[in-house]
């Protein structure tokens, strides 16, 4: 694998950086690393094209695909289109802010629009955030609302081997709540109730 110009890289991958909202800030900042067998670029078009084994990093994020194309409309905003990989699946993963846990997925295509903030992923789709997991056929995650939608299939769409697609599945952990404090306020004191004389 060959390095990519930084100059190239950045303009290229700026939409993969603005994945989930509850990423690593930090990431940001820090510098853009990718290596492809292949590049083509059209600055007409505004499209670029990396291809063969390709491994994007910055900070605590990571994309892993064989395909990545990214294109960028006339305001320039941009969007990022990553197909197959290992096993015919694209990888992404970042640390979460502020938390020592990941967001990490993979799909056979990740689209993410940088202009809706919306993170897409295609067939055979698996995400995982901290301890909690979902897998369907389709996952849509929209960072403004941080809302997802999950599918298993839109009636039409067959597994690998052919078989119907399974149902969506969650793994939802339970959150670790604090114990309630103890109630340190002092009782109330009983008193003796008066004398009862019997009749």
């Amino acid at each position: 694998m060959r390095p990519i110009r930084p100059a190239a890289a950045v303009a290229a991958l700026a939409v993969l950086l603005s994945f989930p909202a509850f990423a690593e800030k930090g990431d940001r900042e820090k510098p853009i690393n990718l290596e492809a067998d292949r590049v083509s670029m059209d600055d007409i078009n505004k499209v670029q094209i990396f291809e063969g084994n390709v491994v994007m990093t910055q900070g605590t994020i990571v994309l892993r695909t064989s395909k990545l194309v990214v294109t960028q409309d006339a305001d320039g905003f941009q969007k990022g289109v990553a197909t197959g990989g290992q096993n015919g699946l694209a990888y992404f993963r970042q640390k979460r802010d502020g938390k020592d846990e990941y967001i990490e997925g993979e799909a056979e295509r990740i689209v993410h629009d940088a202009r809706s903030e919306k993170t897409e992923f295609f067939v055979r789709a698996w995400v995982k955030s901290g301890q909690d997991e979902v897998k369907g056929a389709y996952i849509s995650y929209e960072a403004p609302t941080e809302k997802y939608l999950v599918t298993n299939t839109n009636g039409g769409t067959k597994s690998a081997t052919g078989e119907p697609q399974a149902r969506v599945r969650a793994i939802i952990q339970p959150k670790n709540k604090a114990a309630p404090a103890e109630d340190k306020t002092d009782a109330p004191a009983l008193k003796p109730a008066p004398a009862v004389t019997p009749r």
